[in-house]
């Protein structure tokens, strides 16, 4: 397979100052809308992105739970790696590519767990068998084998057979509070357009960047 073939001209959209929204956690919420109702599998999948002590990123795709006017949030194991990375430095990422319309949407700021009230409301919503993998799983971390994750499950299911299942210490929410948010649509010859939203002292200032 020849690589440096793989390549589409993009021409379903543009973008342009005078048609986006002034703030730009509106305008994400306008995008992510027609995302969903185009039919994108789960258009809420995004890339976060860490570093560790050393200064190496990691990636990994997450989905997100919730948005408000402070941020995006999702769900993890504080334990996990991407959790103990947002402790030592709280500066991420995020990545949205709806690759179906042409769009990507990028976010940097910083991240600060969510409350626990919140973190305990989204648990108890969840299916009761994502609730049971929260205590099976100690996220990152060296196992044996598949059969005893599996026998982990087990043993949580047993042992929460008989009263609800309890939110784990170690499992909630982030919320990434953004500090610049750039909106990317494909255009033809590579000359995509490129918005790009950035916190100032008097709220939001956007700015144009070549593709």
């Amino acid at each position: 397979m020849d690589l440096s073939e793989l390549r589409l001209n993009y021409t379903k959209a543009g973008l342009v100052e005078s048609e986006v929204d002034p703030d730009p956690l509106r305008q994400f919420e306008v995008w992510f809308n027609q995302a969903v109702s185009a039919g994108l599998l789960e258009p809420n999948a995004m890339t976060v992105a860490t570093a560790d002590a050393s200064g190496q990123p990691n990636a990994r795709t997450v989905l997100l739970k919730a948005l408000d006017t402070a941020g995006f949030v999702f769900y993890t194991n504080y334990d996990s790696r991407k959790g103990h990375e947002i402790e030592q430095n709280a500066k991420v990422a995020l990545l949205f590519y709806w690759g179906e319309l042409e769009r990507q949407v990028r976010i940097a700021g910083m991240a600060a767990r969510v409350s626990e009230r919140d973190s305990d409301e989204y648990f108890h919503s969840r299916p009761i068998g994502h609730q049971l993998g929260a205590w099976a799983s100690h996220q990152s971390s060296t196992i044996d084998s598949r059969e005893a994750l599996e026998e982990s499950l087990s043993a949580a299911a047993v042992r929460f057979a008989s009263r609800p299942v309890p939110r784990p210490p170690h499992w909630g929410g982030f919320r990434v509070t953004p500090h610049a948010i750039e909106f990317w649509q494909g255009r033809p010859n590579r000359l995509h357009d490129r918005l790009e939203y950035v916190r100032s002292a008097d709220g939001w200032r956007m700015r144009r960047l070549a593709p």
